[in-house]
């Protein structure tokens, strides 16, 4: 994936929380969820790579059937957490600014993603820090070089955490008072949340 801007969509979790199937394709508003996010993170971006699990190949090349600029990196270690999906995603992205975005969150805001873009140049990442001290570091802007050798570099460690992987990179941190709305940051977890 090459341009100025990528996205990279986090698919390959196993969905323990959703119950039945696969959250990622699951039907949300009309479309399976993977797409949605896709689709938005694609709006300001020039190719979205989503990482899945080996399995989930064929469900989500079927919900993302049609849809331009968009490719898959599968993990190449399963179940090793969303950092290792990172790491998996950003291998295959040439840009040097990427969207992270996890699957699960459907209003992601395209317009914030490109308050990120902006804030993020110059530095290696920008991500908010919620109020009560929380890091969205699964929607964020990350420099995608800096950002594949540091999951790299922690990757075999004892702390699996993205947080950890961020330590020692140059990370603009934005309060939640900057966020236009805190809806993008709504996630699904259970399958009860998609009503």
């Amino acid at each position: 994936m090459t341009g100025t801007r990528a996205g990279l969509v986090l698919a390959g979790g196993f969905s323990t929380r959703f119950g039945e199937g696969d959250k990622a394709v699951a039907d949300y508003d009309g479309e399976p969820m993977v797409r949605r996010v896709v689709r938005r993170v694609g709006e300001v971006t020039d190719g979205v790579v989503v990482n899945c699990r080996a399995e989930q190949v064929p469900a989500l090349r079927a919900a993302l059937s049609g849809y331009p600029r968009v490719a898959l990196a599968v993990d190449p270690v399963p179940d090793r957490g969303p950092m290792a999906g990172i790491w998996a995603g950003l291998r295959a992205i040439r840009a040097p600014y990427t969207a992270v975005v996890a699957c699960d969150m459907p209003l992601v805001d395209s317009g914030f993603l490109d308050l990120l873009f902006e804030r993020a140049a110059g530095a290696d990442g920008a991500l908010v820090r919620t109020d009560d001290g929380w890091f969205q570091t699964t929607q964020a802007v990350y420099r995608t070089d800096a950002m594949q050798a540091a999951c790299e570099r922690v990757l075999g460690g004892d702390d699996a955490r993205i947080l950890a992987a961020l330590d020692g990179l140059d990370i603009e941190e934005i309060a939640e008072d900057a966020v236009p709305d805190m809806a993008t940051f709504t996630d699904v977890n259970e399958a009860s949340e998609l009503r």
